[in-house]
């Protein structure tokens, strides 16, 4: 494992460099020099770059280019959660300044401090995989950081309004159906079949929480001398007030197992492979034993899971497709798209989340 490092800036990308240092000279006291630029090249969502100003360093965030999609790139929302979570919840970074001015970079965006540490990300290298052991003190830090947030007391952190809990589960469903409707570009009747089932199945939501959305590994941030422990929880964008066992389906939607067919592995959705690493039925049973909560229809989660991340992963090749990205990476997503349905309706046959095929 090693530090994560950012590289140059992908084409069509690029950051106005001056007109960010007059910003930031004019904005924070402290911002004296040169400044340089570089981007963390993964992530299919918001874009984040490292802002180097003389000893300063900084991490930016603003929506991509020719998104569309407001709800998701919001970044003065992303701003909030972050500046009311820093009070109450150690694991988030410290935000340091939010622009509305879009004569600055075109976007609204907003700086907040680097946290240095390791993340794995799902296409790591197996030379630089973690051992069995230190793998398996991640996945439990990775548990425990999640079982954690769940337990925040969002009304003590002022974010009480953040989101509506009630009726949670319904709005998801008819919500990321709508979405996928409007973004689809080719027939995958697999995923249409999941949204049918997925809206005849619904539970009644099972609790009321500040869930992130997007948990991953590679929105976690590691410590750098001891892996085990988690530092700092990346990516608030999808943050909202709602169930956590949806939250728990959206993690297991990401989550492949070592004997998961070829096509989920060649994803590299997340490195849940490495040996150590729990199955996803052993990681639905550490979560529900840290917070003490019935998981039996732990089905629908998951199925939720892999058609939510299937709409999402469907309205970024939908701009691809459009010509507003031209980033090679989202070139073959439909097929990822295929994946998650194929996954998914073995899911619902199988009444089972491990051993699929």
């Amino acid at each position: 494992m090693k530090k994560d490092n950012a590289t140059d800036v992908r084409k069509g990308e690029e950051l106005p460099l001056e007109k960010l240092k007059q910003y930031l000279d004019e904005n924070l006291p402290d911002s004296r020099g040169e400044i340089h630029i570089r981007q963390f090249p993964s992530g299919f969502s918001n874009l984040t770059y490292l802002i180097r100003q003389g000893e300063k360093e900084y991490v930016l965030r603003r929506p991509p280019f020719g998104a569309n999609i407001k709800s998701g790139h919001d970044m003065s929302r992303e701003y909030k959660i972050l500046s009311n979570l820093y009070k109450v919840y150690p694991k988030v970074p410290k935000p340091v300044l939010f622009c509305e001015d879009k004569e600055v970079l075109g976007a609204d965006f907003y700086l907040m401090e680097r946290v240095e540490g390791i993340i794995i990300r799902g296409q790591i290298r197996p030379k630089q995989y973690p051992d069995r052991n230190t793998m398996s003190g991640i996945a439990e830090a990775f548990v425990e950081t999640f079982a954690q947030l769940h337990e925040v007391d969002f009304q003590v952190a002022g974010l009480g309004d953040l989101g509506k809990p009630e009726g949670y589960v319904a709005r998801q469903i008819a919500g990321w159906t709508k979405r996928y409707f409007k973004a689809k570009t080719d027939e995958i009747d697999p995923i249409e079949k999941m949204a049918k089932w997925l809206d005849e199945n619904q539970p009644a939501d099972s609790g009321a929480a500040l869930i992130h959305n997007d948990f991953k590994y590679d929105n976690i941030v590691l410590d750098k001398n001891n892996p085990k422990n988690v530092i700092a929880v990346l990516d608030w964008e999808l943050a909202t007030l709602g169930d956590p066992l949806m939250d728990l389906g959206s993690t297991l939607g990401y989550w492949v197992n070592d004997n998961d067919p070829d096509f989920m592995k060649k994803l590299g959705l997340s490195p849940t492979t490495i040996p150590g690493n729990p199955t996803r039925n052993e990681l639905v049973k550490m979560y529900a034993e840290k917070r003490n909560i019935d998981v039996s229809n732990i089905v629908f989660y998951y199925v939720y899971g892999l058609f939510k991340l299937a709409v999402i992963v469907q309205q970024i090749y939908a701009r691809y497709k459009k010509g507003l990205t031209k980033d090679e990476r989202f070139a073959n997503l439909n097929q990822a798209v295929m994946g998650c349905g194929q996954i998914g309706l073995q899911a619902i046959l199988k009444n089972d989340i491990d051993d699929l095929f």
